[in-house]
């Protein structure tokens, strides 16, 4: 695939300056940083050493203090309480953690996860007539709801009160429940708008604490929750949700419960070195493969066990549920490329939107994924349950795939989600009219830039700038997640060294040192193509250091005819191999 290169706006040479003096960093750290919005040391400082003591305030958040005071009575009464989730990791995490919280408080409490076959996403009819049969007197969902107006309306009138913890977009309608804790409901002013469900379920047990006495540092025990659904659900991880992730990353490199030990070991992960993207490669996978090839309840089951056996056993489900579920994934994926191939007219369409009445539901989202990575273009993929269709959709930079359903809900009897996914349900007839319908609006609101992928540099380096202390200021910018990705650098003047070659699924491994003919550094000034022209420094040809582009193998023949100077994107990194530790480029793409 070609990519157009960009080089990120770049700040002023004075804040720069005046940023690296203080951090005593070179200016393209201080300039990566400015471009992120920090421009002072004190703001750096807060970056660089994440701190609790700069949550905000719970009760900043609208309808907090009836959410804890309902929550309050209920425990104080010994009403039954149900927690409320959802299939995904988001939806897991928020249950187990919620629900755990509440036994400990003292509360009557239970746990609820909505099959995702029969009951389809979010707050169902069936779910609010079982809690009634149960004899639940306050519902609370965690990572669902804000959608739920009539699921809401029924549970009412059963004489249930509702509490609504989530953080998807609102529709045009708001539910009657008790309590609505969305940080991004009309009305709310609560500082931070980007928290996952599950962080929303942690300022309501944050509230809880100091409404009922309880030592808040109680709270912070299940910050290992909020980090797994923080990187999971691919919220931004900036602000309030860094110092959670930080945190709780902490707890999972350091003695995790022995759910998540067990899951780590499942998926070959280290307790120690965890990482946010270990989260959404390994592990969530696995947690919401309980949800897709079976019933999700065995994940919020296993996060919740103490006992180390037992933990291992539900692990070793999900693991083999997560295998059937790569085999689904390929099956399906080999399908939709088929139907893409047969029908897809580049000039006409915007939007890819796939049914296959067959398909199985649990990996369509997975599939949706992929083929709009693939393709470049959204993807909406649905599957028929029980007559109706039901599926997934997932976007590319820069287009609103929830605005553009939005526009078309005509259409359809159910859809929420975010800017880059989505859930709908629609009957099997409107699908050709969806499809129109999405891909006039997509025409309307594309433009061509958006249909050539495009990598993003954060700034210039030069070969030898890259120290072993330029690498440790580079991985305190982790945790990495969307608003807060790993830099990016454009790296001209580059010469390979020795023979670069193909390894594992079409990896180009190879060595690179700084081109000898030019000694380059910095970016005073912008050339033609948005890169910058740059300056001299005193140089040091023999630093050579491992690169590996993921999936690019298809540039080998480039690097192999002859020609001696390159120029790449690529971050840094180091890798582990045998104890021993190198830096190395994660190259992007070369040319």
């Amino acid at each position: 695939m070609d990519y157009r290169w960009r080089i990120a706006d770049q700040p002023d040479d004075a804040t720069v300056g005046e940023l690296a003096l203080a951090l005593h960093q070179p200016q393209s750290i201080a300039r990566i940083l400015v471009t992120r919005g920090i421009t002072h040391f004190d703001e750096a400082r807060r970056f660089f050493r994440p701190n609790l003591a700069d949550l905000h305030d719970p009760f900043l958040m609208k309808d907090m203090d009836i959410a804890v005071a309902c929550v309050a009575r209920a425990i104080g009464s010994g009403a039954h309480i149900r927690v409320y989730g959802d299939y995904d990791v988001d939806g897991t995490t928020s249950a187990g953690m919620l629900y755990r919280f509440l036994v400990e408080a003292g509360a009557h409490a239970s746990y609820y996860i909505p099959d995702r076959f029969t009951e389809g996403y979010g707050l169902s009819f069936a779910g609010v007539e079982t809690a009634h049969r149960e004899e639940v007197r306050l519902l609370i969902t965690v990572d669902c709801g804000t959608t739920a107006v009539a699921q809401i309306a029924r549970a009412r009138e059963l004489g249930m009160d509702v509490i609504v913890c989530d953080h998807h977009e609102p529709d045009a309608g708001i539910p009657s429940a008790t309590a609505l804790l969305n940080p991004i409901q009309p009305g709310c002013t609560y500082p931070f708008k980007y928290l996952s469900g599950c962080g929303v379920a942690f300022k309501l047990m944050q509230g809880l604490s100091r409404m009922m006495g309880i030592d808040e540092s109680h709270c912070l025990r299940f910050l290992d929750f909020v980090a797994i659904a923080a990187a999971a659900d691919i919220v931004p991880l900036v602000g309030e949700n860094r110092i959670l992730a930080a945190y709780g990353l902490q707890l999972l490199n350091g003695n995790p419960r022995p759910g998540f030990r067990a899951l780590l070991e499942a998926a070959g992960v280290s307790a120690g070195t965890l990482q946010s993207s270990a989260i959404v490669f390994n592990i969530a996978p696995r947690i919401n493969a309980a949800g897709r090839i079976g019933n999700a309840m065995r994940a919020v089951r296993l996060m919740l066990c103490d006992d180390p056996v037992e933990a291992q056993s539900l692990a070793q489900e999900l693991e083999i549920d997560n295998r059937s579920r790569r085999v689904l994934d390929e099956e399906t994926f080999a399908a939709a490329q088929e139907m893409i191939e047969q029908t897809l007219n580049r000039s006409r369409d915007r939007i890819i939107v796939l049914h296959g009445a067959d398909w199985h539901p649990g990996v369509i989202g997975i599939v949706a994924s992929r083929v709009a990575e693939k393709y470049y273009l959204p993807a909406v993929m649905l599957s028929t349950i029980n007559g109706i269709a039901k599926g997934s959709a997932r976007s590319i930079p820069g287009f609103d795939i929830h605005h553009a359903l939005r526009a078309c809900e005509s259409l359809m009897l159910n859809f929420g989600g975010h800017k880059y996914a989505a859930g709908l349900s629609l009957t099997p007839e409107h699908v050709p009219a969806l499809r129109d319908a999405l891909n006039e609006n997509a025409r309307s609101t594309m433009s061509p830039e958006m249909l050539i992928p495009e990598i993003t540099a954060d700034t210039n380096v030069g070969i030898p700038e890259i120290s072993p202390t330029f690498v440790n200021v580079i991985k305190q910018f982790a945790p990495f997640g969307p608003r807060n990705m790993r830099p990016v650098f454009h790296i001209s003047n580059v010469e390979v060294v020795g023979t670069p070659r193909i390894v594992g699924n079409n990896h180009l491994k190879f060595r690179v040192r700084e081109y000898a003919g030019v000694p380059k550094v910095g970016i005073p000034k912008t050339n033609g193509n948005g890169f910058k022209n740059q300056e001299r420094y005193n140089h040091t040809p023999s630093l050579i250091i491992d690169a590996i582009g993921f999936g690019l193998g298809n540039k080998l023949s480039m690097m192999t005819n002859g020609r001696k100077q390159f120029e790449m994107l690529a971050a840094v990194d180091e890798n582990i191999y045998n104890g021993k530790t190198t830096t190395q480029f994660l190259v992007k793409d070369i040319r």
